[in-house]
């Protein structure tokens, strides 16, 4: 039997057990609580059969293992803890913005839409990676004072979670030392044991970065990725998160 015909076979049977499920679960993606409550109609059916045969090759650590645990039948929050180490890393934090990018001014819709997708794939701190970053782009629609934006994106996530102090921390050597090097040794002192794409050492280097660029598009950017660690996620939020309190007209001052 060949690997498509097998494959096809699975998604047959993730689209069965799709279209079947209880839509109240809060732990589904936004974009499979709207398929539910639609019933999965035939063209929705189709696309995500489509997309969904190409995404086993086109996604890797925590985010594959929810895949295969998803077509094995299991659903979340299963599919995100069944043999899958890599369920608090980075994966769930770097799909936040677009939750963020449609609950302006509303950060705690956004938390709530960021919860359900990344409970697919991650637990705990990954999960509050995504909530966090959704929550602070939401802010940024509104806010213009970087502090403000983080400590908003603090309020929807636990404040006893070990990301909640790696933030404040990260806030606090910011206002306390003169330089990035300076905050990045001390990030690095208490965090370098987490792996290197995991959500808690590189959610510091983008808070680190905003910190420091204070609405400086390209500053904030740099300092994330001269960071370390997972540098295109770290730059790319920091970039987001910033370009979104700028506003596109004032984004690249230097492309005139």
């Amino acid at each position: 039997m060949s690997l498509l015909i097998v494959m096809k076979l699975m998604m047959d049977r993730f689209l069965h057990n799709l279209a079947n499920c209880v839509t109240e679960s809060p732990s589904l993606s936004f974009q499979a609580y709207l398929m539910y409550s639609a019933k999965v109609n035939i063209g929705s059916a189709r696309i995500l059969q489509r997309t969904s045969l190409k995404l086993h090759y086109l996604v890797y650590t925590a985010e594959r293992i929810a895949y295969r645990n998803l077509v094995n039948n299991l659903w979340p929050p299963q599919s995100a803890t069944y043999h899958n180490p890599c369920r608090e890393w980075i994966g769930a934090q770097i799909r936040a913005d677009i939750w963020g990018y449609v609950s302006p001014g509303w950060p705690e819709k956004a938390a709530e839409f960021a919860f359900r997708d990344a409970a697919i794939s991650h637990v705990k701190n990954g999960i509050y990676g995504e909530m966090f970053v959704a929550a602070i782009l939401a802010t940024a629609f509104v806010a213009s004072d970087v502090e403000e934006v983080i400590r908003i994106g603090l309020s929807e996530i636990p404040r006893n979670c070990r990301l909640a102090e790696a933030v404040q921390d990260t806030v606090d050597w910011s206002k306390e030392l003169i330089s990035w090097e300076q905050v990045w040794n001390k990030i690095n002192e208490k965090y370098e044991h987490y792996h290197p794409v995991h959500t808690i050492n590189n959610a510091a280097l983008v808070v680190m970065g905003l910190m420091f660029g204070q609405r400086d598009y390209e500053t904030s950017i740099v300092v994330a990725v001269r960071g370390g660690w997972d540098t295109d996620c770290t730059g790319a939020t920091a970039g987001s998160v910033c370009g979104m309190m700028l506003g596109v007209l004032t984004h690249y001052p230097k492309n005139g």
